[in-house]
């Protein structure tokens, strides 16, 4: 017997609270439906509260912890993207997301969740190989991000490290 649209989303909601990530693809198959069903499904999850952030590869269900979080603000090249992401996840951080400030838009926001090499991989992957541009691009490199990470003195060494090779804005 097939779930009303109601139960599927209960469902989908029970699926991303339960995983640390699951894509929109992985629960359409699940449901038998098409990704943009999901993609929907999620939408409306999300404006009826529920804390479910899209990350690059997925989605998680915003967790309440216990970590520290710090801003960074950065300007480089787009060759120099996977030093920048590279450098921030191995000193055990997580770029949560990318913010530019444009003359139209105001600030733009894209959350992005990369907290291991898989996630930069897959990441970079999309953007060399796709019909994309980073959002940097339109703000001559210069962007800010939200960090994770275990405690204020590694924001201060993931800050320091990004300064060390030139990958922070300085006016």
């Amino acid at each position: 017997m097939k779930k009303s649209n109601v139960q599927r989303r209960a469902s989908v909601r029970d699926d991303v609270l339960n995983s640390d990530l699951i894509s929109a693809t992985t629960l359409a198959k699940k449901y038998g439906v098409s990704r943009q069903t999901i993609v929907g499904d999620i939408a409306l999850l999300r404006a009826k509260g529920e804390p479910i952030i899209a990350t690059v590869s997925g989605y998680k269900y915003q967790k309440k912890e216990a970590r520290y979080h710090g801003l960074l603000a950065c300007q480089h090249s787009i060759e120099e993207t996977r030093l920048e992401l590279e450098t921030v996840v191995s000193m055990g951080g997580e770029i949560e997301d990318v913010i530019v400030d444009h003359s139209l838009y105001g600030q733009i926001v894209g959350t992005l969740g990369i907290s291991t090499l898989h996630d930069i991989n897959d990441f970079m992957s999309r953007a060399e190989n796709g019909n994309h541009q980073l959002l940097s691009s339109l703000t001559q490199g210069i962007h800010l991000h939200n960090i994770a990470c275990n405690s204020e003195a590694d924001f201060f060494e993931i800050k320091k490290r990004l300064s060390n090779l030139g990958l922070l804005y300085l006016d």
